[in-house]
């Protein structure tokens, strides 16, 4: 069987992507797939100087719109202004952060990763006309979702549980999504994908002695970037199943080309999805 690249990307000229935190990294690297193929593309991020650099060197035609997913009024003003999109890619995240807070007050991974995505999702659903692909990650297998304290107000904070925690939730609204979309017989759908392990600044920003073992790890062991946005690219554009997972091949899924892949017991909880669902709604003020 083939191994599936970005020069398996079919055509995408006509098609409008959202790509948030395009800035750098694996939303850089989606982008500029995602604009050779023919896309429109909208680099959606906080940082637009760096944006901006990114879409002056794309092939195709893009736009840089700001938005801060740990600001909800951001997430508000950017869907105010968007009017039809094919496909949105939540992309963009933080990891293993010191204890900060999101202008709502959210513990900052859970606000910028879940949060701000399953607002941004919801409140362009019914401008989106193809399907919603959310990164999550193999971090995922340490999350736990604790709906009792999610913004770790009273339990001690630890950085990594914290990025599990957002990141299982990012697998379980793309599955709750599909469900949903599927009950009110949408056309659109709903899928996630993972890069494994991938070499972006996603991981020099922990403001630890962490962010040199990782310096030394992107550069020994991890695969680009462009590598790791093949299993992102798949699911925004290839025939996939959804509500599907998708992520490298290789051992672990570390590295590799785009598969469907499994995930945890805990990912596939419908109560406790059903539940997050609920919680979600609640504190963007959505309901």
């Amino acid at each position: 069987m083939s191994k599936w690249t970005a020069a398996d990307l079919p055509d995408q000229t006509g098609r409008t992507i959202v790509v948030t935190g395009a800035n750098s990294g694996l939303g850089a690297a989606t982008a500029r797939a995602l604009s050779a193929a023919g896309a429109r593309v909208i680099l959606a991020c906080r940082d637009t100087v760096k944006a901006e650099r990114v879409a002056a060197g794309l092939p195709g035609p893009a736009e840089v719109r700001e938005l801060d997913l740990a600001n909800l009024n951001s997430v508000h003003a950017f869907t105010d202004a968007v009017e039809r999109v094919d496909v949105l890619i939540n992309n963009a995240g933080v990891m293993a952060l010191p204890l900060r807070r999101t202008a709502d007050g959210f513990e900052m991974q859970f606000g910028t990763n879940h949060l701000g995505h399953f607002a941004l999702t919801n409140l362009l659903l019914d401008r989106i006309a193809d399907r919603v692909v959310t990164v999550a990650s193999l971090a995922h297998h340490i999350g736990r979702i604790d709906l009792d304290d999610p913004n770790w107000e009273r339990r001690r904070y630890d950085r990594w549980l914290a990025y599990g925690q957002s990141k299982l939730a990012n697998l379980m609204f793309a599955y709750e999504l599909q469900r949903r979309l599927a009950g009110e017989g949408s056309a659109v759908v709903s899928v996630a994908a993972h890069p494994g392990y991938a070499a972006t600044e996603l991981m020099s920003h922990t403001e630890s002695v962490r962010d040199a073992v990782m310096a030394l790890g992107n550069r020994l062991f991890a695969q680009s970037a462009e590598q790791g946005a093949l299993p992102t690219l798949y699911a925004a554009t290839a025939d996939i199943v959804p509500g599907a997972y998708y992520g490298p091949d290789g051992p672990l899924g570390l590295r590799g080309y785009p598969v469907r892949c499994g995930s945890s017991g805990a990912s596939k909880d419908r109560e406790v999805a059903a539940e997050l669902w609920e919680f979600s709604e609640k504190m963007c003020g959505l309901i």
